[in-house]
């Protein structure tokens, strides 16, 4: 991975048994108080570095959002000792970018299974880190909106996750204290004492189960469980969000077709030879129908949706800005290729394509060259692409067989031609093949 970036890994389990009984009780019973207030959109910022790419998108998108929430620490255990990480986040510079946009602080917390007493060792440091995340933030003039604790905590432990919660909610003082929640707690009565002791909570609805075989279907984030969970956590009568995903991952499978691996944004592990890969990423029509459905109507005690993550360019496995931006504003989601003839110098002409919409090109374009008057001296395809099928006074540009998909806003130039003399031409985008 990235070394800037971390990613998740925590899979959600199918909401069943309590929790599904719950949310069906309550839709049935038609008790839920809905709202059709604004829905507020938030953002993740996950980097360990604030490069200037991070930087850039930080500061341009600050307007879309209500909120930013930022890694500020990730915590390990090492043998039950804890170690942190901390990304250096120079909070002037940050607010400089984000302008008055309420800035909320994520503490990341690795697997741990215990002791969860008040006065174990672990309990105090971990209070003593929060205290310094919210004071450091705080005295640079930038106090937290909040402060939200992401624990990959064991279903089982719960109710010891909860003795964490009250003694760091104690050293965070009025700054509120957060907690991110997976589906799968839903069932377990220990859930709603657990959130009670908090002054909210998230419920992070994406993941990806572990595949059989390459041609298993799967899914980050699948909207009909979605709706479920959401009743349930309304059910439990607290204040919440829901953490929705833009990224995705590659999976790769072995030579039969079983499971090796997946990979996340950053440098591409090394697989055996013969590994095939199969990429997953969520799903911008899906989940634009899940928000405008909220935007409309939804449970009372939903506040809102946190993006995960903010994009940024140069990511390779995330939304694009323009797709998420359509997502959130409920605009059309289409790509929209543009196909253009430039003309850098006398009797040359270049081909090039353009995504002016707001979703990837999937299929790889074909595309017909003609002209009239002149005679083609020489020409070649780029990126991949070759001429076929060259006559008088045509040739057809072929993409490649490898061809990958041209990301919103995206441009390549692919293919040169030079003629006898300066000649127009025109371009025509062939139907895709069935």
């Amino acid at each position: 991975m990235d070394p800037g970036l971390m990613a998740r890994s925590r899979v959600p389990r199918p909401l069943h048994g309590v929790a599904l009984a719950l949310a069906l009780a309550m839709v049935s019973a038609g008790t839920a108080a809905t709202s059709r207030s604004p829905l507020r959109q938030q953002a993740y910022i996950w980097q360990r570095s604030w490069t200037p790419e991070v930087e850039r998108s930080a500061r341009d998108h600050a307007g879309s959002f209500s909120r930013y929430i930022l890694l500020a620490a990730e915590v390990t255990f090492r043998n039950g000792t804890p170690e942190v990480v901390r990304p250096a986040l120079d909070y002037s510079r940050i607010r400089g970018l984000s302008g008055p946009l309420p800035l909320g602080l994520a503490l990341r917390i690795g697997p741990f299974r215990g002791p969860f007493a008040a006065t174990d060792p672990r309990t105090t440091w971990l209070a003593t880190l929060a205290r310094s995340l919210v004071g450091e933030a705080s005295a640079q003039g930038v106090p937290p909106a909040e402060l939200q604790i992401d624990f990959d905590c064991a279903e089982s432990r719960l109710a010891g996750y909860e003795v964490w919660v009250r003694e760091l909610r104690k050293g965070v003082g009025p700054t509120p204290l957060t907690l991110t929640t997976l589906p799968s707690w839903l069932k377990h009565p220990e859930f709603a004492s657990l959130v009670r002791a908090a002054d909210g909570f998230i419920l992070q609805v994406h993941s990806v189960a572990r595949p059989t075989r390459i041609d298993t279907p799967f899914t980050l984030c699948d909207p009909a469980a979605v709706a479920a969970w959401v009743d349930a956590a309304a059910a439990v009568g607290r204040p919440f969000r829901v953490a929705l995903p833009t990224y995705g991952y590659t999976m790769a499978f072995s030579r039969q077709g079983g499971f090796l691996g997946l990979s996340a944004e950053g440098p591409s592990p090394t697989w055996p030879e013969g590994t095939a890969l199969r990429q997953v990423m969520a799903d911008p029509v899906e989940l634009s129908r899940l928000v405008a459905g909220w935007k409309t109507s939804r449970p009372d005690l939903l506040q809102g949706v946190i993006w995960y993550r903010l994009p940024v360019p140069g990511d390779t496995l995330n939304w694009r800005w323009e797709t998420l931006d359509a997502v959130m504003r409920g605009r059309p989601l289409a790509s929209d290729l543009e196909v253009a003839a430039l003309r850098p110098a006398q009797e040359l002409v270049e081909v090039e394509i353009t995504n002016r919409g707001v979703l990837p090109v999937e299929a790889p374009p074909r595309i017909l060259v003609r002209w009239s008057g002149s005679r083609l001296t020489a020409g070649d395809g780029l990126a991949g692409f070759s001429l076929a099928d060259e006559s008088a006074g045509s040739v057809r540009l072929t993409p490649p067989p490898d061809w990958h998909p041209l990301e919103p806003g995206g441009r390549r130039r692919i293919a040169w031609a030079r003629f006898n003399q300066n000649t127009e031409v025109t371009l025509e985008l062939l139907p895709s093949p069935r």
